[in-house]
């Protein structure tokens, strides 16, 4: 375990990208740029073409204070640093078909713009503790996998399929195209999670930490459900829900 443990620690550096020339070039090369941090206010002409090249590449970026660049390395970044992912992302459509054709009864998670590391990372260890057969996370706010995502999962990113979408919405209609249905999680419904039917080919939508799940796409799903709560707080940790509705569908499939 100690190369794990080696590359857990030293992953953040490694698949670190800093300057704005070298980000163009890694963008261009066909690079998997998770995401590109850009300083604030920065205008110089390199930076707009790094601009024109992410766009072009639908690569997603977000305008940070020059203190997280700073955080993020030492070296001179010249306003922009990017991480890559340490894993290759799937396309939907093949795993679908994939998926489909194995004659497996499918089970995908779907994670609408969950932004905290940590909390992907958990609920990947937990997608693939349940035979999850993919994880669908939107291009543009949702989490990177870093090395935080890496070590919470416990390895567990290597073992799973993860497609990156342009629209989740976009990903829904595909599965509902291919015969699986669409259940949100959301306490904006009176169906309760024990009372739906999850022993079928299914996908699972959580929502991010903060909104949960985006009332665009809860009008296109094929069923709402909810965790029954009995305490004063209203809404559990995306992680442990995310838990709980995994566990209902393994118990249901069992």
């Amino acid at each position: 375990m100690g190369w794990f443990f080696l590359y857990i620690c030293t992953m953040e550096k490694e698949h670190q990208i800093f300057g704005i020339r070298a980000i163009i070039e890694a963008i261009q090369a066909g690079a998997t740029v998770d995401k590109v941090y850009i300083q604030k206010e920065a205008s110089s002409e390199l930076m707009k073409d790094l601009m024109k090249v992410m766009k072009r590449g639908n690569i997603n970026f977000s305008y940070v204070p020059v203190e997280k660049l700073n955080r993020l390395t030492p070296n001179n970044h010249q306003g922009a640093v990017a991480t890559i992912s340490p894993i290759s992302f799937f396309d939907l459509e093949t795993l679908i078909n994939t998926v489909v054709e194995n004659g497996k009864k499918p089970l995908f998670l779907i994670l609408d713009q969950i932004s905290d590391a940590r909390n992907f990372g958990a609920i990947i260890r937990t997608a693939e503790c349940t035979g999850v057969n993919g994880i669908i996370v939107q291009k543009a706010g949702s989490a990177p996998v870093n090395g935080d995502t890496v070590k919470t999962s416990a390895g567990a990113v290597f073992n799973i399929p993860i497609c990156k979408v342009e629209h989740i919405k976009d990903a829904i209609f595909l599965l509902q195209a291919s015969g699986i249905k669409t259940v949100a999680a959301t306490e904006k419904t009176d169906q309760n999670i024990y009372d739906i039917s999850l022993n079928e080919p299914v996908a699972i939508i959580m929502g991010s930490e903060d909104r949960g799940v985006n009332p665009s796409v809860l009008k296109i799903v094929d069923e709402k459900a909810k965790l029954p709560m009995f305490g004063t707080i209203g809404s559990l940790n995306v992680s442990v829900a995310c838990g709980a509705f995994l566990y209902e569908a393994v118990r249901q499939r069992s």
